[in-house]
C-alpha cells in the first residue's frame, strides 16, 4: 500500500480565534490528557468565575493540542459533546482537511504514541512547550482517502471485538469473585442454624481501631499503613509511610498488630472488607482502620475472615454505617456484627474446605488478569500494523 508521509500542514490549518467571556454565561471547560488519551471535560462554570477573559472556543473533530503539554501526549481531537468548549491560549487549536485526511485516521494515529519522538524532538531540548510551527511540522503515513476508510473501519471493528471481550472478561471477574462470597454465605447460614450466632466482640480479647493521633511522617523507621493496604482483602505495604520508633513504642498493646490478628477496612468504598496480619514485621496502621485480636481457643482467624465476607456480615456493617460524605462503621457497630462459632476443629475443617475454593478463585483471577493485559496490549499491536500497511 502507498502510504507515503505527509507533513501536518498539507491537512491541518491553525486557527487562532478568541471571545470575550461573558460573566453572566456558562461555559464547558475542556482539557487534554496526558498520554495521548484524548481531550475531556475539564469542568463547567459560570463566565464570573473564568479569571482570562479572552478565551478559544473548540470545535467538534478539531485538533486540540496543549502548549505545554504536548510533549507528554497532551494532544486530541474534540468530541462532539465538548463542540463549543472554551480553553485558554495555552492550547493550540487546528482544523482539519477531511479530503486529505479523515479525522478517524489522524485520531488513532494519535492514539498510537507515533507522535512521542517527533513531538519531544520539537523546539528547546530545555523547554517543554511548543508552538503551532512544531505541530505543523510533524508528518504521518497518509494512503488514499478510500484506505483510509477501509482501514479505519477494519480498526473500528477489531476495538470492537476487543471491548466485548473485555466486557465479558469483566462479567466473569465479578461471577468468579461472587463465587467465593456466595461460597462464605452458604457456611454462615448453615452454621447459623445449627449453633446459633455470637458477636464478633464476644469472639475476639479486643476491637478497637488505630491512634486517633496523626503521627509525623519521616523517611526511615515502623510502617504505617492506611486502609488501601488492606481494601483488597490482603496486607500489603505498599506506599505505605514510616513512623518514629518512639510513636510506635506509644501504642497500646490492643493497637499494635500480631500475627493472625484480623485487620478491617471501617471507612470508604471498601468499607466491611477484612484482611489478616501474615506478617511478624511490626507496623501501625490509621484509624480508619479497625484491629480484631481473636480469643485463640474460640476463633481461628481465617475462619473469622471468611465469616466477615458473607454476604450476611457485610450487610450489617453497611447497614450500621454513620456520616454520609465518608461512610463509616463504628467500633460498636464491629463488635455487634454476628459470627457463628462451631468448635475450633470444625473452624478448621470450613477454613481448609473454603481456603481451597478461593485458591481455585485466585488461579482464576490470575489468568483473568492475565487475559486483561494481552487485550491492553491488542490495540497497540493494531494501529501499528495499521500505519504500517499491514492492516
Amino acid at each position: 500500500m502507498d502510504m507515503p508521509l505527509t507533513e501536518f500542514n498539507e491537512f491541518l490549518h491553525y486557527r487562532k480565534e478568541f471571545i470575550r467571556i461573558n460573566d453572566l454565561e456558562a461555559y464547558k471547560r475542556a482539557r487534554v490528557q496526558l498520554h495521548w488519551r484524548g481531550v475531556v471535560l475539564r469542568d463547567q462554570v459560570e463566565g464570573a468565575l473564568i479569571k482570562t477573559k479572552d478565551q478559544q472556543v473548540a470545535r467538534d473533530g478539531e485538533l486540540l493540542v496543549a502548549e505545554i503539554d504536548a510533549k507528554v501526549g497532551g494532544i486530541g481531537l474534540v468530541p462532539p459533546e465538548l463542540d463549543g468548549a472554551v480553553v485558554s491560549s495555552h492550547y493550540f487549536l487546528f482544523e482539519i482537511d477531511e479530503g486529505k485526511c479523515l479525522r478517524r485516521w489522524l485520531e488513532y494515529f494519535i492514539r498510537s504514541g507515533a507522535l512521542e519522538d517527533q513531538i519531544a524532538a520539537r523546539g528547546s531540548t530545555n523547554y517543554a512547550a511548543i508552538r503551532p510551527h512544531h505541530v505543523l511540522d510533524c508528518e504521518m503515513p497518509i494512503p488514499s482517502i478510500a484506505d483510509q476508510r477501509r482501514i479505519v473501519a477494519r480498526i473500528e471493528e477489531l476495538s470492537a471485538k476487543i471491548e466485548e471481550a473485555r466486557r465479558l472478561r469483566h462479567q466473569a471477574q465479578e461471577e468468579t469473585d461472587a463465587l467465593a462470597l456466595s461460597s462464605a454465605e452458604v457456611v454462615f447460614q448453615g452454621l447459623a442454624k445449627r449453633y446459633g450466632v455470637a458477636t464478633l466482640g464476644e469472639a475476639c480479647t479486643s476491637i478497637t481501631d488505630g491512634d486517633h493521633i496523626t503521627p509525623t511522617f519521616m523517611e526511615d523507621g515502623v510502617r504505617f499503613i492506611f486502609v488501601g493496604n488492606v481494601s483488597s482483602g490482603r496486607l500489603h505495604f505498599d506506599n505505605c509511610k514510616r513512623v518514629g520508633e518512639g510513636y510506635f513504642r506509644t501504642l497500646k498493646p490492643q493497637r499494635v498488630p500480631q500475627r493472625d490478628d484480623i485487620l478491617y477496612s471501617a471507612v470508604g468504598a471498601t468499607l466491611g472488607v477484612p484482611a489478616i496480619v501474615d506478617s511478624d514485621a511490626p507496623f501501625c496502621f490509621q484509624r480508619h482502620i479497625a484491629i480484631l485480636k481473636p480469643a485463640r481457643a474460640r476463633l481461628d482467624s481465617r475462619f473469622g475472615w471468611h465469616m466477615l465476607r458473607s454476604r450476611t456480615v457485610f450487610s450489617q456493617a453497611w447497614n450500621s454505617t454513620t456520616g454520609s460524605a465518608q461512610p463509616t462503621v463504628p467500633l460498636r457497630a464491629i463488635r455487634m456484627l454476628p459470627i457463628p462459632i462451631p468448635s475450633l476443629p470444625e473452624q478448621r475443617r470450613i477454613v481448609a474446605y473454603l481456603d481451597d475454593l478461593q485458591a481455585k478463585v485466585d488461579a482464576v483471577r490470575k489468568l483473568q488478569d492475565e487475559t486483561a493485559e494481552e487485550l491492553n496490549a491488542l490495540m497497540p499491536s493494531i494501529l501499528s500494523r495499521a500505519f504500517s500497511g499491514a492492516l
